[in-house]
């Protein structure tokens, strides 16, 4: 059974802003409709939110996307990494950018599946904490080719409790058809 915020992907019409209602709809491929970008579920989904998303603006005139992760001591990564020493993993961060590239190259109307293929320089300068309360994340777009290779190229960055964090350049995703087929 559909979900009453399920959204027919013919007539997809993009918002500036998603609640997580409508981040889960993504991940069961209910938004952008089936063989296109999805979002992960919870828990590997890294934000609750996403505050603003848009075509234009940003770094480089290319568009942008904000999003928030509320951080609470029970969440799972606390318990496993480290034990005594809790700190969410930097990979998580990391991901959340991707999945953020992701997102945004489905929002366009790009088809296929998401899948990050790397990016160029990355740099921790702290980390979130059992105490932290808020994780703000943006990303900046830099390039979008959507031909027969789609690609988003974006740099990005992370906040806890609004100290910068993590920044990330040349993040890219490329969405694919046949995801199962893309060979290292």
């Amino acid at each position: 059974m559909n979900s009453p915020l399920a959204l027919d992907p013919m007539r997809f019409t993009p918002k500036s802003s998603y609640a997580y209602e409508e981040l889960i709809e993504c991940g069961h491929g209910r938004l952008f409709g089936p063989g296109n970008a999805r979002l992960p579920l919870p828990p590997m989904l890294m934000f609750d939110r996403i505050t603003e998303i848009s075509a234009t603006g940003g770094a480089f005139d290319k568009g942008f996307l904000t999003a928030e992760f509320d951080i609470r001591p029970d969440l799972w990564f606390f318990a496993c990494h480290f034990e005594s020493d809790p700190v969410m993993p930097g990979c998580l961060g990391l991901d959340s950018l991707w999945q953020m590239l992701g997102f945004f190259l489905g929002w366009t109307g790009a088809p296929g599946s998401g899948r990050a293929l790397g990016l160029a320089q990355l740099k921790f300068t702290g980390q979130i904490l059992p105490e932290t309360k808020r994780v703000d994340y943006r990303i900046d777009i830099k390039r979008v080719i959507n031909r027969r290779l789609v690609l988003g190229v974006a740099d990005g960055e992370v906040r806890a409790d609004g100290e910068r964090i993590y920044q990330a350049s040349d993040l890219q995703v490329g969405l694919f058809e046949n995801p199962n087929s893309i060979r290292a």
